[in-house]
């Protein structure tokens, strides 16, 4: 047989077997499970996933930071992908709005997100369309925002930030719209040790700590943050600057890596301790006591790196409510754990990502009953990239039976 020949040969065959895999695809399976990689073609562009939602038309919208070169600070990325994952559009938030904090929170069939002005730390709000652009933002006052909640009750938006002039953690509840309604600040201690350590988190130049804030089933404002010396988990009412209760930590070397408010004085919670972590699919911690955070117990999971990110959310499947961990291995993947929320008994685990490195950013559940999980993968082993797994409820079944 000719080389022409055989070249036609090949041409005819790999043309079919595209047509076959063409014919073979199925839309709905293609949206109900992805793997995506979002690669960039500025060289020296490194992106970070803060969090993700899936907006009205099915699609996801994802936020991000990044880097800057003029900045010390990281600047804001918001990226929009339809429903099977595909890139749709990209917006480069202007300089001026650095050190962005998820989640993304809905209100009013807008999306919204807090950030800094770099030359004098003031916190920003952002108002988001579906579509990934930015239609409003408002200063609202105070420096270096950390972490951020929408309360379903009264949609009023709580943020957690710390005020490098009086040296306190200040939590302020809010609207939508910037208009603040209450705000209380609680001590992180005398001297420069603590703030150090909220400056190197700011700058990406040291540990990123877990801070948040929320609200419990019965109603109390609580903050995970410095407080007094050390990272801890603190309630209050917000109606004086005396906490009502704290689950006090180990300075920076011990406490919550994350807290989700189950009933009464039970959380679904996991733990770092000098590097080790612990999951908690329930947890009694007294919000009008005080506590150390290092007698609790929990599952200690060898697997996962020094300090490891950790997210948990709860996902209805089938007849079943289950607390879903996401987490990072030393083996560089993101690991899921499920617990059922009645029992407490671990009911599954999953594994994603494969050759790079994966670190979780944040997971959502999908209108579909599935569940989607964004974070940080390093193409060729350096450049961070945004990566979204999409996971349909038939594959989740199969792993959290």
């Amino acid at each position: 047989m000719t080389a022409s020949r055989m070249n036609k040969l090949l041409t005819v065959i790999l043309l079919s077997l595209l047509l076959s895999c063409a014919k073979d695809s199925d839309p709905a399976l293609d949206k109900a499970n992805f793997t995506r990689i979002y690669d960039n073609n500025k060289f020296n562009g490194s992106y970070f996933p803060i969090d993700v939602k899936q907006t009205p038309d099915g699609g996801f919208l994802i936020l991000a930071e990044r880097r800057l070169v003029n900045s010390s600070f990281n600047g804001t990325y918001l990226l929009k992908v339809d429903e099977f994952g595909a890139f749709v559009s990209e917006l480069e938030v202007p300089s001026n709005q650095v050190a962005p904090i998820g989640p993304l929170l809905e209100a009013n069939n807008k999306y919204y997100f807090f950030s800094m002005e770099p030359g004098n730390f003031q916190t920003q709000l952002s108002e988001v369309e579906p579509t990934g652009t930015v239609s409003n933002t408002t200063l609202v006052g105070g420096s270096y925002p950390s972490a951020a909640y929408k309360d379903n009750t009264d949609g009023s938006f709580v943020l957690l930030r710390y005020d490098n002039t009086t040296k306190e953690s200040v939590v302020t509840v809010m609207s939508p719209t910037g208009s603040v309604s209450k705000s209380m600040g609680f001590t992180i201690g005398a001297g420069d040790g603590v703030e150090e350590k909220f400056i190197s988190h700011f700058l990406r130049t040291g540990r990123q700590f877990p801070f948040q804030v929320g609200k419990t089933a019965s109603g109390q404002y609580f903050f995970n943050g410095f407080y007094n010396y050390n990272f801890s988990l603190v309630f209050s009412s917000l109606a004086t600057s005396n906490p009502t209760g704290i689950a006090f930590g180990q300075q920076d070397q011990g406490g919550f890596s994350c807290v989700f408010p189950l009933e009464g004085n039970n959380f679904a919670a996991a733990r770092f301790n000098f590097g080790d972590n612990y999951l908690l699919p329930s947890a009694t911690i007294n919000s009008t006591g005080i506590s150390q955070i290092v007698d609790l117990a929990g599952n200690n999971l060898l697997e996962l790196s020094s300090n490891a990110t950790v997210k948990v959310i709860n996902l209805p499947l089938n007849t079943k409510s289950i607390l879903l961990f996401a987490s990072n291995t030393r083996s560089k993947q993101i690991s899921l754990f499920g617990y059922d929320r009645t029992t407490g008994k671990l009911v599954g685990s999953k594994y994603l990502g494969f050759s790079n490195t994966y670190e979780i950013a944040s997971l959502t559940s999908t209108s579909d009953g599935g569940l989607a999980v964004c974070g940080t993968t390093y193409v060729a082993g350096r450049f961070p990239r945004i990566c979204l797994f999409k996971l349909s409820k038939e594959e989740l079944a199969k792993s959290f039976k």
